[in-house]
């Protein structure tokens, strides 16, 4: 399975950036690490392992780039307005420097994202912000609502990167093109969130996969046993 790292400087973060890249060819798959995690995170914890058959077979490239969550949602240590700002500067690198260049250099107008945890928070919101540039959006064991992390907090950068509050009036049609899935765990911490979104999806029609998982709880071993089934689907 072919791997390359890259690294360079973000203008759009004004910090230097990580990613791998793994597979020759292929339909793109923009894999997000969980909360704190980094570009490693999905290789070290045998996730894009899983998928190995799909990558050395040329059916997709797998990108895992860096998260910032450290100075974003997670960074207490500045006010819940620079923090919901500093992920918005984040969506913008995935969408400027990851996405666009991707779709640029192999001719295609769309990607696929996914992600586990908080993962599969990044790319929801990624793909509902942005259903132009999203064929495929796969969520395993994700959350929908950050409302936690900014308090009593709200502002435009809040509302429009917390998907249960944006998605009920975002009416782009190619939301209804999106192929989604929905995946958690019987047993998962975030089988509430899904539940939630799933209704949501539900009410505007949207069509979508929900896949709760008997006997299973919010981990590793789950994700890994739905990365391949959904990759699948491609």
């Amino acid at each position: 399975m072919k791997e390359q790292h890259f690294k360079w400087y973000s203008p759009t973060l004004s910090k230097d950036i990580e990613m791998l890249v793994f597979g020759h060819s292929g339909y793109p798959v923009i894999l997000f690490p969980t909360t704190m995690g980094k570009h490693n995170e999905c290789k070290d914890m045998k996730l894009v392992e899983s998928v190995r058959w799909f990558v050395e077979q040329g059916k997709v490239q797998i990108y895992c780039p860096d998260g910032i969550n450290e100075l974003s949602w997670y960074n207490k240590q500045i006010h819940p307005a620079q923090r919901a700002k500093n992920h918005n500067w984040y969506d913008q690198f995935i969408l400027n420097e990851v996405v666009n260049s991707i779709c640029h250099e192999k001719g295609l107008s769309k990607v696929a994202v996914a992600g586990p945890s908080f993962g599969g928070y990044q790319a929801s919101n990624f793909a509902f912000k942005h259903p132009d540039k999203v064929s495929h959006m796969f969520s395993m064991s994700g959350a929908f609502d950050i409302t936690s992390f900014v308090g009593r907090h709200y502002d435009d950068n809040v509302f429009f990167n917390n998907p249960i509050d944006y998605l009920p009036g975002n009416n782009h049609p190619d939301l209804w093109k999106m192929k989604i899935i929905l995946g958690v765990g019987e047993w998962d911490i975030c089988l509430e969130a899904n539940d939630k979104m799933a209704k949501i999806l539900h009410d505007k029609n949207i069509p979508f996969w929900y896949d709760v998982r008997k006997w299973a709880k919010h981990d590793w071993p789950l994700w890994r046993q739905m990365f391949p089934e959904y990759l699948s689907k491609l």
